[in-house]
């Protein structure tokens, strides 16, 4: 049923690009930059060295540090402290500039994208930035916009990839180019041949509520969608074993997404392209359903066995590449087979923006799906483990992932048990003190299947007091049937 339900998300499309270059006259720009004065357009080899006098090397975002490495970065940066511009000006060009990108970019309607200057860089002939990606600097960044100003150079193409999707842009001689693309792209600016290249880079945020229902998504493929789903949710697994019965039917459909988003970066209005999109169409699949439905961040690691080549990584031993993994390395193990795999959700937030308490958890490979595989992207590490003794030659690789999750709603509390066995007992004894002894009879029955697998990652000691104490009212309002007394015992034991 998985492979179903991501044939009909397949083919919702993307409502943009995941980049994009416009034009527009500079008129409206007024420019000043401390120590060289106003900068006129288009900007005379003159000024672009006044420019470069007045900045410093350009560093850049390595992880958690700010690094100068000049075979990395080689260009100048004037920072946005010293640089004038008139705003009031400026915004009749900027303004509908940015109304464009965000139709481009596929973002949906009800958001405002804003941009908020960064800094400014001067190419020199000769100067690069290799490929990379840009560190989300303020809270609900989605992109970059980089505004090259009009100047006469030649090379410093700027090449933007994602997954297996890539272009280039230049700038020109007589206007303004804005390109902007999203923060997880990898992008590089190629050597100048002659001349100066200027830019102002801004941060794109985007603020305020997306109109989600009623999105990209055909009413056909809404509704297949909305079968394969219900689908899912009904069918039940195939025995674990042979002779065995089948499986009770999965609890989740989770849907991994394609692009990359950090802790500050993911939200319900900040989803990107085809992420947007797809998110959409499941959101109103689940309104139909009514199922629960959640964003959340995935940790995943994939064991592949794999060959290499025995003169990199030798027969024996280890190598880690952490943040250098590289497919396209000729030295890179080539996988042959998914050996094992586990994700970890962590991170939740709900339709209304809140974070849930108590559903962090691990993810079966029934509940998983998704439109691009793990391993066509780049993990941010990967362990090598050579030859040893029987053992096979296999790769670690580590991904961070974005995720969509959702349940039919009468199954919320078995689903949240199962991730906190504290958050469990809290539930029951708010339903105790309620006075509805019924219906906790009924929760604490449900928790059976699971309850000694949950509870024994508990070990405080108020855990068990409160559970014992919940087994101990659970007898005194209602004297229990001889069903009813094998699940408080088994409530009991599991604790």
């Amino acid at each position: 049923m998985l492979d179903q339900v991501t044939e009909v998300l397949a083919k919702v499309k993307a409502a943009g690009a995941f980049a994009t270059r416009r034009t527009g006259a500079a008129g409206d720009l007024r420019l000043e930059v401390k120590g060289v004065g106003p900068v006129t357009f288009p900007i005379s080899p003159a000024t672009a060295r006044k420019l470069c006098a007045a900045a410093r090397p350009a560093r850049y975002g390595l992880r958690d540090q700010t690094v100068l490495d000049e075979r990395v970065r080689d260009c100048w940066e004037i920072a946005r402290s010293r640089i004038k511009i008139d705003e009031r000006r400026w915004k009749k060009t900027l303004l509908p500039q940015l109304e464009r990108i965000q139709r481009d970019l596929g973002l949906p309607g009800g958001s405002t994208l804003k941009a908020e200057l960064y800094n400014m860089l001067v190419y020199e002939p000769g100067q690069f930035f290799v490929a990379h990606q840009d560190s989300e600097t303020a809270d609900g960044m989605i992109g970059t916009l980089v505004v090259t100003l009009p100047s006469a150079f030649k090379g410093g193409a700027m090449v933007i990839e994602h997954h297996d999707e890539k272009v280039t842009y230049r700038g020109a001689s007589d206007s303004l180019t804005f390109v902007a693309f999203y923060a997880d792209c990898h992008h590089e600016v190629r050597p100048i041949e002659d001349g100066h290249r200027v830019v102002l880079t801004y941060n794109l945020l985007i603020e305020g509520d997306a109109n989600w229902i009623g999105a990209p998504g055909a009413p056909k493929q809404i509704e297949a969608l909305v079968q394969r789903i219900r689908s899912h949710f009904e069918t039940p697994l195939p025995p674990a074993w042979q002779g065995q019965p089948p499986r009770e039917p999965p609890d989740r459909l989770v849907y991994l997404l394609d692009h990359q988003y950090t802790q500050k970066g993911l939200g319900w209005n900040r989803l990107k392209n085809g992420d947007a999109a797809r998110v959409a169409a499941l959101r109103e699949a689940a309104e139909r359903l009514g199922c629960e439905i959640f964003l959340a961040l995935a940790d995943v690691h994939e064991t592949w066995s794999c060959e290499d080549d025995d003169d990199w990584y030798g027969r024996r031993g280890r190598r880690w590449r952490d943040d250098q993994a590289d497919d396209d390395d000729p030295d890179s193990p080539t996988l042959i087979e998914l050996c094992d795999s586990d994700i970890e959700l962590r991170h939740w937030i709900g339709p209304s923006g809140r974070s849930p308490e108590g559903i962090s958890s691990q993810v079966g490979t029934d509940e998983i799906c998704y439109t691009k595989a793990s391993v066509d992207l780049e993990p941010f590490a990967s362990e090598h483990e050579g030859y040893t003794g029987n053992a096979g030659n296999t790769v670690d690789r580590w991904y961070h992932r974005a995720a969509v999750v959702l349940w039919p709603r009468e199954r919320t509390f078995v689903i949240r048990a199962k991730a906190s066995a504290v958050w469990a007992i809290r539930e029951l004894s708010k339903t105790l003190g309620g006075g509805a002894v019924d219906r906790a009879l009924g929760m604490a029955e449900r928790l059976l299947p699971f309850w000694t697998s949950a509870a024994s990652r508990e070990g405080s000691r108020d855990f068990v007091e409160n559970t014992l104490r919940v087994a101990d009212t659970l007898v005194e309002e209602s004297p229990p049937t001889p069903e009813e007394l094998a699940v408080l015992r088994g409530l009991r034991g599991g604790s």
